[in-house]
């Protein structure tokens, strides 16, 4: 016999169990984003190559060394999108969804990096992002901020920490680029593998290093607040103003840099500590520069994103579970004629709103009401022959108490809709 064919090295099935809690998490997102203003927008899951290059960033290890990339049957290099911001903005700009003004929109749905599967990070995993291009102020990093903080509170998480920083503008960040490849030059023998790769060609991304050596050596490099112009530190001011109005605790990280290079201000990460080394649930930043990078006309932006497996793990680790969700009856049926009426009543609650659970296959009333007892519904709906002749139906509750009744269609309905 062969071996069963089993799923890609992190590329994960969710079964059945966890993906109620899923759904919850992610109909409470939904929700949440709506209720800002944010539309819902889809994108590819392949995209051409150089979209990726050119908006992350070609010295970065997602380019390098993490992307899913082939050539098609055309010969052309597609990959499979590692993240969604640049796919949103190309789909903003060959849509011209900006024609109008500024818009705010959201995406979810999975993305693909190569990288070593850990608890909390997979190769295929799930990402929900929220997008505002055309914002130039300070409020709008302050409302996406703020939004996540009411996302945990109405999911019921805790011990969440907000870090925020500004990494400036381009002058700014050459100027402490410079800086900093003259201080690493100098401690060149302190220098791991990817510090020493990147000294000249990206050497910010040293300063998020997690490596213990370096950590040192990192905390004394020149800070890039000391580089900021006056409009970027006044941005950073602005933000620190709003979020303290909204009573939203922070902490200032001068190390925090995000691992992307089209970012540039305002950047912030939600860290924990309950995920070990993957303490990050969410991240994002301004982007004000990406538009124009992509072809289109200059524009503010601002977004973030969070992974939909490490926010699920992190409920699961406080405890937090989905609503139980009941059904309201379980439908009993055996006889002639039985099951053909009993589709059509199931049928007829379900018009009405009802969520009702049909037993499948042949099992005697005993064994068939056991189930219906399992299952959680407040009502058992029975049907035997004298039912399935009459057209009508015995309804016994399971959870309330009270006597089995013999009841029409609508007379059931009314009653089960009693106990909503």
């Amino acid at each position: 016999m062969s071996k069963i064919i089993q799923a890609i090295r992190g590329m994960n099935d969710i079964l059945p169990d966890e993906a109620e809690l899923w759904m919850y998490t992610e109909e409470t997102v939904r929700r949440l984003f709506a209720s800002y203003g944010y539309g819902n927008i889809r994108m590819p899951i392949v995209e051409e190559t150089r979209l990726f290059n050119r908006s992350i960033g070609e010295v970065t290890d997602i380019v390098e060394k993490e992307m899913y990339t082939f050539p098609d049957r055309n010969g052309d290099s597609v990959t499979l999108r590692p993240e969604g911001t640049a796919g949103c903005v190309r789909a903003v700009l060959e849509h011209n969804l900006l024609y109008d003004g500024p818009k705010k929109l959201y995406y979810e749905g999975p993305m693909f990096r190569y990288e070593r599967p850990q608890k909390g990070r997979y190769r295929q995993f799930h990402q929900f992002g929220a997008e505002a291009l055309g914002f130039a102020g300070p409020d709008i990093d302050a409302e996406q901020i703020i939004m996540l903080g009411r996302l945990w509170k109405t999911l019921g998480l805790t011990d969440v920490e907000l870090q925020i920083n500004s990494i400036g503008d381009n002058e700014a960040r050459a100027r402490h680029r410079a800086a900093l490849v003259q201080y690493f030059e100098a401690h060149h023998d302190r220098l791991d593998e990817d510090a020493r790769r990147r000294l000249h060609s990206n050497p910010l991304r040293t300063l998020d290093t997690k490596n213990p050596a370096m950590q040192d050596l990192v905390e004394n490099a020149p800070k890039l607040a000391e580089y900021l112009n006056d409009e970027a530190k006044a941005h950073f001011e602005g933000l620190q103003a709003l979020l303290t109005a909204a009573g939203i605790p922070f902490r200032v990280n001068s190390r925090l840099v995000r691992g992307f290079d089209y970012y540039n201000r305002t950047v912030f990460e939600w860290v924990t500590t309950k995920l070990g080394a993957q303490g990050t649930i969410a991240g994002g930043g301004r982007y004000d520069g990406l538009v124009e990078q992509l072809g289109g006309k200059p524009q503010s932006a601002c977004g973030f994103a969070f992974g939909t497996e490490r926010l699920v793990l992190l409920l699961k680790e406080q405890g937090v579970t989905s609503p139980a969700k009941q059904p309201d009856a379980y439908l009993v049926h055996a006889g002639e004629g039985a099951t053909a009426h009993a589709i059509r009543l199931a049928e007829g609650m379900r018009d009405a709103g009802l969520s009702v659970l049909m037993h499948g296959g042949a099992s005697s009333f005993k064994s068939q009401m056991k189930k219906a007892d399992a299952s959680g519904a407040r009502f058992a709906v029975i049907i035997g022959d004298d039912e399935a002749v009459v057209g009508d139906l015995s309804l016994k509750p399971l959870r309330e108490g009270g006597e089995q009744q013999r009841l029409s269609l609508p007379a059931a309905i009314d009653r089960i809709r009693e106990y909503h």
